[in-house]
């Protein structure tokens, strides 16, 4: 197929608009940790584990219930109107995360925040994909999680501009009185309101998802999209293909076509896939940083070193990933990201072991954030959103990422208890076998995708 034939400027434009979700995906999830230490003296929780955890915590609730409501939403009203809700959410989110001037509305406006996150996790990378031609599809999907990782590194930037610098050894209510105390954390969260907005508004702009049209029988409009993608040729050829799919399954969703023979071993590998990408254990690296940069002889309350550090990094490799995705294939990626990841952990347990410190750890752990960042972050988002079959990928993307997020919240749970049983050196080698069984799973299970239309893989996977 001639390539030069594709609206690569249409396509990247409905991506970018697709992939704002993401952004806010990142920028919502991280902003609460530069109000942190403001909304805590506001809030009068700062002596309270409990209520402490639960402001940092509740969005993944949100996030859960957002990621299975997905599924049902998508299948009920296509892929844009809840993207367009998603936007909403943020908005609502950041406008009033910023005005709660009492703990319980701060939780409620977090909640709402969490939907988006949820909603957006599932849909934007599965939007992408479907509208996006088998050539360039990896490299649009990862997208999504470039926006990501600058929506990461735009809040941790912004809170950094925004916060007034704190005395050493400020008291606690001379923190609750200064500006950032009672104002300045609100404009950490209102300073999402801008990117919700925009995203709310031109999400009316991008047209629906063809291969949903397809499955309501809506072809008129299905092929004029598809012809605005990639001409007359090519939408004949993908009505063709998504025809057949459907055709096979069935346009409707029958929740036991999700444990049929055929379907039960892909929705397995999907849930696998994403359980394996947060217990593959770099949120220990995040959860370690403070130990591993005071080791290295830095200083961690330097917020500008941990911006340039671990978030530079991570959008360095992130751009790579998008570079690599479509010519290595996401299967050597991912044998990549597991075996790297396991060798390392070995490695740097090893170092925890024997009480080594300084620059050696501090070069193992962004080699970690580098592996990341290039392979299971992005590549896990991309597989994701082409395995599953036409009729069923709303429903299976939401469970694969309610999986994902309950994975989150597990592995946030435990690492306390696992770090107090193993100490660091036992919790790094811990994970390092969970990747080492990864890389064998990943080995077996996992087809390569890449140049594949998602009825080509459809099939791969189903027959």
């Amino acid at each position: 197929m001639d390539k030069t034939k594709f609206n690569k400027p249409f396509i990247l434009g409905i991506t970018l608009v697709s992939a704002m979700g993401g952004l806010l995906f990142g920028y919502d999830w991280v902003v609460i940790g530069g109000a942190k230490p403001f909304y805590e003296r506001f809030f009068e929780i700062a002596s309270s584990p409990h209520l402490q955890g639960w402001a940092m915590s509740s969005a993944l609730v949100g996030c859960l219930a957002g990621a299975m409501a997905s599924g049902y939403l998508t299948d009920l009203y296509g892929r844009k109107r809840p993207l367009i809700a998603a936007a909403a959410l943020f908005t609502i989110a950041a406008i009033g995360t910023g005005a709660a001037n009492q703990f319980s509305l701060f939780i409620f406006f977090r909640l709402i925040g969490g939907l988006g996150i949820g909603l957006a996790s599932a849909l934007s990378p599965m939007y992408i994909a479907e509208i996006s031609p088998a050539h360039l599809r990896g490299r649009l999907v990862s997208i999504n999680q470039l926006t990501i990782v600058i929506g990461i590194l735009s809040a941790q930037i912004i809170n950094y501009l925004i916060a007034e610098k704190v005395p050493e050894g400020a008291s606690a209510d001379l923190i609750l009185h200064s500006w950032n105390g009672q104002t300045g954390w609100r404009w950490m969260f209102w300073a999402g309101t801008a990117p919700a907005v925009l995203f709310f508004i031109f999400s009316f702009f991008i047209p629906e998802s063809p291969r949903y049209l397809g499955k309501c029988g809506k072809w008129d409009l299905a092929l004029k999209i598809l012809e605005r993608v990639g001409g007359n040729d090519y939408a004949m050829q993908e009505q063709i293909e998504i025809s057949e799919t459907l055709h096979e399954n069935g346009s409707k969703i029958d929740w036991k076509i999700l444990t049929s023979p055929k379907v039960r071993p892909v929705l397995v590998l999907g849930i696998t896939l994403a359980v394996f990408q947060q217990w593959c254990g770099i949120n220990v690296i995040f959860n370690y940083a403070e130990e591993v940069f005071t080791s290295a002889g830095y200083s961690v309350g330097d917020m500008l070193f941990n911006i340039v550090i671990t978030g530079t990094v991570n959008l360095i490799f992130t751009i790579l990933a998008m570079r690599m995705v479509d010519s290595w294939g996401r299967r050597k990626l991912m044998l990549l990201g597991a075996g790297g990841l396991a060798l390392i952990y070995l490695i740097l347990g090893t170092c925890y072991f024997f009480e080594l410190k300084g620059l050696a750890i501090l070069i193992l752990v962004m080699a970690a954030i580098a592996t990341y960042g290039l392979t299971l972050a992005p590549i896990t988002w991309v597989v994701l959103s082409e395995i599953f079959p036409n009729s069923i990928r709303g429903t299976a993307m939401a469970i694969a990422t309610s999986a994902l997020w309950i994975a989150c919240f597990v592995l946030t749970y435990t690492f306390p208890v696992l770090n107090k049983l193993l100490n660091a050196s036992g919790t790094f080698w811990l994970y390092g076998v969970i990747c080492l069984a990864g890389f064998i799973f990943i080995m077996r299970k996992l087809p390569e995708t890449k140049g594949s239309t998602l009825e080509e893989i459809e099939k791969k996977l189903t027959h």
